[in-house]
């Protein structure tokens, strides 16, 4: 993407718009492919060489000879076998010099460019390697590419995952760029894309990535956006160098799976003509800010060296085939443009290239004495920052808008009822309303999923919110979960706030990777300077009637407890569905969070808590007036006593809670006090509360709706003996099964009976 709205810097990828091609999940596959070779380019052989950065004692690397007819043949230059070189990396003290003395850097010639802009790009790569604090992207936590001024986004070593966040970043900006002219229009617009209007998005990617789910799904999305008039201004440049490590990509099998995707304009180079490579790169940048509409670029190119430090090539290469690619390096094939051009001559070309090698041999030596992370402050500092306090006061902030200036909106939106007159409300109403509200408080907020808009959810949900505020900000995705979670993404980084709905939680698993190695790990990589704030909505968990089995019951959340940072709420009562789902959308909007706000699907609709048509499981939605006082803090449970409270504590969350309260009941009429702890907040699990309500008893229940291996009631025991806790404890869990159909999944889930039987248990000790 090109933040400087610069149209030839975007156009032309052998200009500074390149810094966008380096952000390839596989940078260490294909050295030296990213655009037309130039100066720059003369370093790159040289950073790729581990023995130049790590300095063996009689290291050699590969150069060339260019003649002055053009031709070129290669060389093997013996390095200097100096103490500074020949020092590990981890032990760099010349032998010659006092212990613990940093050996000298080698002397580059006299003579030689000094640091310029090519330096400075090196230096960044090889401070990426030796894991330096100063390195600019992720600051020594992952050796990535990345500038946040020159807005390279980094990703992870996962092949193509990041590809379904550049579909979606190139529909946010379209999305942005249409209601900001829309705005313009109407003489007002609450919302202004960071990014030009022209604005495209570059995302790289290795032909072996091809063949990758991940990449199927980003190319697929596109041309079905495409094919419905959606225009989303998207560059996939496909990197051909034949290989995926030691698998060969088959004969014409790239050209034809990228030529025959539908809605995706293809382009084609050999990056063995850096003069013909430029200009179709041009051609194809051009093509796709002009018309606003995807397009691969298929740019055939060599592997120079293994696919990592580690991978030897020659137990699945030729040394013919290995010397046939060595042949047809860019750089070569610069080299000998420049030349026939009579730009420059094959001597003063070897004379830069040499230059250029010792100028980086140089700047390794010194990135090498750079600091290191030192703490697990340090190391988890960009990984998930809280403040509670600003969290808290955003969401007064919109009590106060929502009851004051936008009060005429809201009642407007809300047909002149809102829901706090309304009377007392279902789980699923009460989430409808605060979507509502959010989408009136958040302007850059979007709802989309599968069947969200038009039909309103499965359940219902989302209905009327697509009549209320348009389908620009509540719209239906294709049925791929990759897919809209990679939307969420993209619309996250472009500077809105998305709520992507998953229909089921066992669909999520097949994308969780969008959540783990793309959402959670994008602060983390970029030291806060990318952001994913999202917040996904996922119907889930069993005990839903007339509609079982383990795919629209699923009972599994130990993937999501398990990636560091990801907030994890679980509201069970109505009155709490709002108050979380303000919080998580304030998080997001304040510290970049990624939350998934889990909706126990068998309590959307229920409306009684021991007898029927009691009502008590109905609760009342807060007026803007109150929602300030009733903010709930990430990590904060929710406490009932029943009877005197005083002889157990359960601690539990989801369906959980309304099994428990009426197991309570049960309990009470047997003379037992009972506090009912609603977690929640599973990740992260509010530790606080756990041990204060398990040792106002002494006696804990841990009651677990998830699986008893992997399931929350692990992490929960795990706290309470970590915190010393020395009172009896115990725990239910549901079996490590599959949720099955029908009368069967009594069979495997937690029942109150086993709930009254485990306090019973507890209290006979």
């Amino acid at each position: 993407m090109d933040p400087t709205g610069d149209a030839e810097v975007a156009a032309g990828p052998g200009t500074a718009g390149t810094a966008d091609e380096p952000s390839t999940g596989q940078p260490a596959d294909e050295p030296g492919t990213a655009g037309p070779a130039g100066p720059a380019d003369a370093a790159e052989p040289v950073t790729a060489h581990p023995a130049d950065v790590g300095g063996a004692v009689g290291a050699v690397t590969t150069g060339y000879r260019v003649g002055a007819d053009g031709t070129a043949e290669a060389v093997t230059v013996a390095l200097p076998t100096d103490d500074a070189t020949a020092a590990p990396p981890d032990a760099r003290t010349d032998p010659g010099h006092p212990a613990g003395t940093a050996a000298e850097p080698v002397e580059r010639p006299p003579g030689g460019p000094g640091d310029d802009a090519y330096a400075d790009a090196a230096r960044d790569v090889l401070r990426g390697m030796v894991a330096s604090t100063r390195e600019p992207i992720a600051g020594g936590r992952h050796k990535v590419f990345g500038r946040a001024d020159l807005a390279v986004v980094p990703t992870t070593s996962t092949i193509a995952s990041h590809l379904p966040r550049a579909v979606g970043l190139g529909l946010a900006l379209e999305r942005l760029r249409r209601v900001e002219t829309a705005g313009r229009r109407g003489g007002d617009s609450p919302l202004r894309s960071p990014w030009p209007r022209d604005a495209i998005v570059v995302c790289s990617f290795g032909d072996a990535s091809v063949n990758h789910a991940s990449a199927t799904a980003a190319l697929n999305t596109a041309g079905w956006y495409d094919h419905t008039g959606l225009r989303i201004p998207v560059l996939f440049l496909c990197e051909d160098n034949g290989l995926g490590i030691s698998v060969r990509s088959p004969d014409g099998w790239v050209e034809r799976a990228l030529r025959g995707r539908p809605g995706v304009r293809y382009f084609t180079a050999d990056g063995e003509d850096p003069v013909g490579t430029y200009a179709v790169a041009a051609e194809a940048a051009a093509w796709v800010r002009r018309h606003r509409r995807p397009a691969v670029l298929h740019l055939r190119t060599v592997r120079l060296m293994g696919h990592a430090g580690a991978d030897a090539e020659t137990a699945y290469r030729s040394t013919a085939e290995i010397a046939a690619d060595e042949a047809r390096d860019p750089l070569l094939a610069t080299a000998r443009t420049l030349v026939e051009a009579g730009m420059a001559t094959g001597e003063e070309l070897l004379t830069r290239y040499d230059e250029r090698g010792w100028q980086v041999r140089r700047i390794a030596e010194e990135v090498l004495e750079e600091p290191k992370l030192g703490s697990v402050a340090e190391v988890v500092a960009p990984l998930a920052p809280r403040r509670p306090a600003r969290v808290a006061a955003t969401v007064a902030e919109s009590a106060a808008r929502a009851a004051g200036p936008g009060a005429a909106a809201r009642a407007e939106v809300f047909g002149g009822k809102p829901p706090e007159l309304a009377g007392p409300l279902t789980l699923a109403q009460s989430v409808n309303a605060a979507l509502a509200d959010a989408m009136l408080a958040h302007p850059g907020m979007a709802v989309f999923g599968e069947d969200v808009a038009a039909k309103g959810g499965v359940y219902g949900v989302t209905k009327g919110l697509r009549e209320k505020f348009g389908a620009a900000r509540v719209f239906d995705t294709l049925l791929d979960e990759t897919s809209v979670l990679g939307l969420g993404l993209g619309a996250g980084l472009a500077g809105m706030l998305p709520v992507p709905e998953i229909q089921y939680l066992a669909y999520l698993h097949n994308a969780e990777d969008q959540l783990r190695g793309e959402a959670a790990t994008m602060q983390f990589f970029s030291q806060g300077a990318f952001r994913n704030p999202m917040v996904v909505r996922v119907p889930g968990l069993a005990y839903q009637e007339g509609f079982g089995g383990h795919f629209h019951n699923d009972n599994s959340v130990a993937v999501l407890r398990d990636v560091p940072g990801l907030v994890i709420a679980v509201p069970a009562r109505p009155d709490d569905a709002a108050p979380l789902l303000r919080t998580c959308l304030a998080a997001a909007a304040v510290d970049g969070t990624v939350s998934v706000l889990l909706e126990p699907i068998a309590l959307y609709h229920v409306r009684d808590l021991y007898e029927p048509g009691d009502g008590e499981w109905l609760g009342p939605y807060a007026e803007p007036g109150a929602w300030a006082a009733g903010h709930v803090p990430i990590g904060r449970a929710r406490v009932y006593g029943v009877g005197s409270a005083e002889d157990v504590t359960i601690l539990t969350f989801g369906n959980g809670v309304r099994m428990s309260l009426r197991a309570a009941a049960t309990l009470a009429d047997e003379g037992i006090g009972t506090r009912v702890v609603d977690l929640r907040w599973l990740a992260p699990l509010p530790v606080a509360d756990i041990i204060r309500e398990a040792s106002a008893t002494g006696r804990v229940l841990v009651v677990d709706e998830t699986r008893r291996s992997g399931g929350v009631g692990e992490g929960i025991i795990a706290a309470l003996v970590d915190a010393g806790y020395v009172g009896a404890a115990r725990r239910v869990a549901a079996i490590d099964s599959f949720v099955p159909l029908g009368p069967a999944a009594r069979q495997v889930l937690v029942s109150e009976e086993a709930i009254t039987q485990g306090a019973r248990a507890l209290l006979a000790r």
